[in-house]
């Protein structure tokens, strides 16, 4: 790669870090208006093809955003990025509605400082999505012939801008850290209009908004061992820890008419006014175990906790939520890297299953969430690659008035790689 082309190509890196924040959003679950959004557990598209394999096993094509401990597997220079798009169909026992979105779904950039002992990397990622719209009908009570619609959504979530490190502490024992500068806004609206029986609008058509924007850092651990079982076998093992803790920012809130309630200065019931303050996010652990026969195949088992029993909202609502637990197993295999008459030979194959029981429960219900992975990486030259992934899932229930959700989410992207950069010349 010519220098002319790095310095593009860092350039491109930079453009799309510093406008793409509003971008970085994609569609999430009818859910995620409860608690601060639905969680990316999940990784970049090679580990989402797996079911979310990331935390035991790294690769030297791939930034590693799972495992910190991993980028010491990186051998080579790696930019990365990718685009979502996610469609719901979502049905109670009485509807049925479907909802669609998308953007940009991740930027990865992996830095190979010496190869096999220490590595780096960086990039912009989403932790948390927002995205929702719901209307809810009900009686008013005391009110005879009037009803009460009310129109509620959510829009936002939380990304990180990430440095992480991880290099080689003793024999097959490898540790990381990851740095991260957390930001973002979620906007929430109820707009209620009062209607009688012949469907005309009765009184005045009120609206509560909320706009929580979030400015602080975390960071994660991770630590990474491996086993040679035979010439060419090698079990592994990994473990995360994240901590985001105390989350700080300012929230704004107002009830007022219809359409005012992003005004400070208009009339209404001003409740917070950019007032400072932090929403506290539980730890995550995370483990897994996988087994690779180099250059060939990687089957792995890992699982993620996080206890939102502890999880504590910006305006100090108790916590309704429950202890997260995602268990993904993944698969992947190449059928023969070296055969240069045979493209498709040299492509890799991903196949996972993920299971999550996410902290949401309502009406004594818990919510569950079952999908099936699927995608590849096709080679484009000598070491550049085109990934994909996509999710066939069903979250939710139609038991207890609750909704069930199936969709399917597909990720598309790139990496481009390259070996001379790490490396001394003899001639520059």
């Amino acid at each position: 790669m010519s220098s002319k082309l790095k310095l593009n190509l860092l350039g491109v890196f930079c453009a799309l870090f510093l406008f793409t924040e509003v971008s970085a959003q994609s569609s999430a679950s009818t859910y995620s208006a409860l608690g601060i959004g639905e969680f990316n557990y999940s990784g970049l598209t090679h580990n989402q093809a797996m079911g979310g394999l990331g935390i035991s096993f790294g690769s030297g094509w791939h930034p590693n955003v799972v495992n910190p401990a991993l980028t010491t597997r990186n051998t080579i220079f790696n930019f990365q990025a990718a685009m979502n798009y996610k469609r719901i169909n979502a049905q109670t026992n009485t509807e049925a509605s479907e909802v669609d979105g998308g953007g940009l779904s991740y930027i990865a950039m992996s830095l190979p400082f010496k190869s096999g002992k220490f590595g780096g990397g960086l990039g912009l990622n989403q932790i948390t999505s927002v995205n929702y719209r719901l209307a809810v009908g009900s009686a008013v009570n005391g009110a005879e012939n009037i009803a009460a619609n009310n129109f509620i959504v959510g829009d936002g979530g939380i990304s990180e801008a990430y440095v992480n490190f991880g290099f080689v502490l003793a024999k097959n024992l490898s540790i990381g850290v990851t740095g991260s500068y957390l930001f973002g806004s979620t906007i929430r609206s109820n707009q209620l209009t009062l209607t009688n029986e012949n469907g005309n609008i009765v009184g005045n058509r009120t609206e509560y908004y909320e706009r929580l924007t979030v400015s602080d850092v975390g960071y994660k651990l991770g630590a990474h061992y491996f086993f040679p079982i035979s010439e060419k076998g090698q079990l592994h093992l990994g473990a995360i820890y994240q901590h985001l803790g105390d989350v700080r920012g300012t929230a704004y809130a107002k009830l007022a008419a219809f359409g005012q309630a992003d005004d400070p200065d208009s009339d209404g019931d001003l409740i917070a006014n950019n007032d400072p303050g932090s929403v506290y996010i539980p730890n995550r652990f995370g483990f897994g175990v996988s087994y690779e026969k180099s250059n060939k195949y990687v089957i792995g088992l890992e699982a993620q906790l996080q206890d939102f029993k502890q999880y504590r909202s910006f305006l100090g609502e108790e916590s309704i939520l429950k202890e997260a637990l995602k268990i993904g197993l993944g698969f992947q295999i190449i059928p023969n890297y070296q055969a240069i008459d045979s493209y498709l030979k040299r492509t890799t194959y991903r196949f996972g299953l993920e299971y999550q029981e996410t902290p949401y429960a309502l009406n004594q219900t818990n919510i569950n969430d079952l999908g099936i992975n699927f995608g590849a990486s096709f080679p484009v030259n000598q070491l550049s690659l085109v990934n994909f992934a996509v999710k066939l899932g069903r979250r939710g229930t139609l038991e207890n008035g609750l909704i069930r959700e199936d969709y399917v989410n597909f990720t598309l992207g790139f990496s481009l790689n390259d070996n001379s950069w790490f490396y001394k010349r003899p001639f520059d």
